[in-house]
């Protein structure tokens, strides 16, 4: 994956631009030595590496104002790094940038459960968000299979969803506010603790545009009650193309599960071997999960059963208590780790229509056996967010451009068959040169063009998003 070489001049000034950034941080909050600098050569896209000039971890929107100010007057990127658990490379540094770090900034700021709503920095982890709230029994809903780690600022920057969000939505149907601090030092409100804020859908433009735009320091969430009950069943099919059927007949039905997760066979392998959740030995397997009042899960599971009935599946399995719920879901939530365990991978994120999914999966298998690269899938099939998992040997000469250019071929299907290159990982590095694929020229000058208005200098979060060739260019013409 090419990235633009660094600006000399820049690391020919990193002694000066430390030294400013010194006198207005605290003094372990910047990290400048060669060999630190490596913990953040990479997020979790670990094929692509590159320390950066510098780290800086400050505590406060004040501090981020603070140093946001020297580099836009020095000229030296940023990047913004929430936990570092992107896929798509969403945080990796060029030679010449600083990363900004928002792990400081983890505090829960107001609770209001009156009006369903908490504000919190953006450092805070997703699960901690609930953590906060769940003695009242609320609960922040968006829930990435990376909840532990992953950070609300990585989730705003690439609009993440979860197994949960077929019925409660991606984060920016969860997101009420941010503040804002923009690449020279400015800070906005953008929403607030309303359910929705007048004028132009900045908040919306905000969300998803992968620290293009400024850096999103403190966010107002909408927190939810948990609901009375929920019962998963677990189903097994001896064919991943029926088991993607089953899935849009669920769909076409007109129910609404709260989850619809597809696990195929090598995934279930591993996962069994990593986590012994006791799953069947089936080429394919859904976990489908309602909720509601005892009545209302028991009317949704026996429409969903009927129709996995009519699939022939060799397996159901109905949760009848809260251990056997937590097995049904312990593989699904280990699948990424276990598959780690047999060979690096690449996880992919294109989006499809749900009426595509039995024709999709069959073309993956068939691409697998063109490239010689064995895949993995396991994803949120209810709203067709495919995470197709390519193995390979990184030592092995080739391989990882094999892996590249079949995942390219993958995204390209998922936008062929009138799905998006991203669901919730986003564009980063890995999909960049995609973007033409989906986009016309126009589409990619507008979206730029929004660019050139929040970030004028090009500085925030460098070789992303756009085509490089495209993004050189505006940041050249932008000097």
């Amino acid at each position: 994956m090419q990235m633009p070489d660094p600006d000399r001049a820049i690391l020919a000034r990193k002694d000066r631009i430390v030294a400013r950034l010194r006198e207005v941080l605290p003094a372990d909050a910047v990290i400048s030595d060669e060999a630190e600098t490596r913990a953040y050569e990479c997020d979790a896209l670990t094929a692509y590496k590159c320390p950066p000039l510098a780290a800086v971890l400050p505590s406060s929107t004040q501090e981020v104002s603070a140093v946001l100010k020297v580099c836009h007057a020095e000229g030296v990127p940023v990047v913004p790094r929430g936990a570092g658990t992107s896929l798509a490379g969403g945080a990796m540094p060029t030679a010449d940038s600083v990363i900004l770090g928002v792990a400081r900034m983890n505090e829960v700021l107001e609770t209001d459960y009156a009006n369903r709503f908490i504000r919190v920095q953006t450092g805070r982890t997703n699960l901690s968000v609930s953590g906060a709230v769940e003695e009242r029994d609320f609960f922040y809903a968006p829930d990435p299979s990376s909840q532990l780690a992953c950070a609300i600022a990585g989730n705003i920057a690439m609009n993440s969803g979860g197994a949960h969000c077929l019925k409660y939505g991606v984060t920016t149907n969860n997101l009420l506010g941010v503040t804002m601090v923009m690449m020279d030092g400015a800070v906005v409100e953008i929403g607030g603790a309303h359910l929705d804020a007048a004028g132009l859908d900045l908040l919306g433009l905000i969300c998803g545009s992968e620290g293009q735009l400024g850096v999103v320091t403190e966010a107002t969430l909408r927190i939810l009650h948990k609901p009375e009950g929920a019962r998963p069943v677990l189903m097994g099919f001896d064919n991943n193309e029926v088991a993607g059927q089953c899935v849009s007949d669920i769909i076409k039905a007109g129910i609404l599960p709260v989850a619809i997760e597809f696990m195929d066979r090598p995934c279930i392998r591993a996962t069994e071997a990593f986590a012994g959740a006791g799953y069947p030995d089936c080429e394919a397997l859904l976990i489908v999960e309602v909720e509601g009042s005892e009545a209302e899960i028991d009317a949704q599971l026996e429409r969903i059963l009927a129709i996995a009935r009519t699939h022939n599946p060799m397996e159901l399995r109905e949760s009848t208590s809260a251990e056997e719920s937590a097995r049904i879901w312990l593989g699904r939530k280990s699948a990424f780790g276990a598959m780690g365990q047999i060979n690096d991978y690449m996880c992919l994120d294109g989006t499809i229509p749900v009426s595509q999914l039995p024709y999709v999966l069959r073309r993956i298998s068939e691409l697998s056996k063109d490239y010689g690269l064995d895949v993995g899938n396991v994803f949120h099939a209810g709203d067709g967010n495919m995470h197709p998992l390519i193995l390979f040997d990184a030592n092995k000469p080739g391989d990882l451009e094999k892996c590249e250019a079949m995942g390219a071929d993958i995204l390209r299907l998922c936008v062929e068959v009138g799905g998006c290159l991203t669901g919730e990982h986003g564009v980063g590095i890995e999909k960049r040169d995609l973007m033409v694929d989906q986009y016309a020229t126009e589409d990619l000058d507008i979206q730029m063009a929004v660019k050139d208005v929040f970030d004028p200098k090009w500085l925030l979060n460098p070789a992303k998003v756009f085509p490089l060739a495209s993004s050189a260019a505006r940041r050249m013409a932008a000097q």
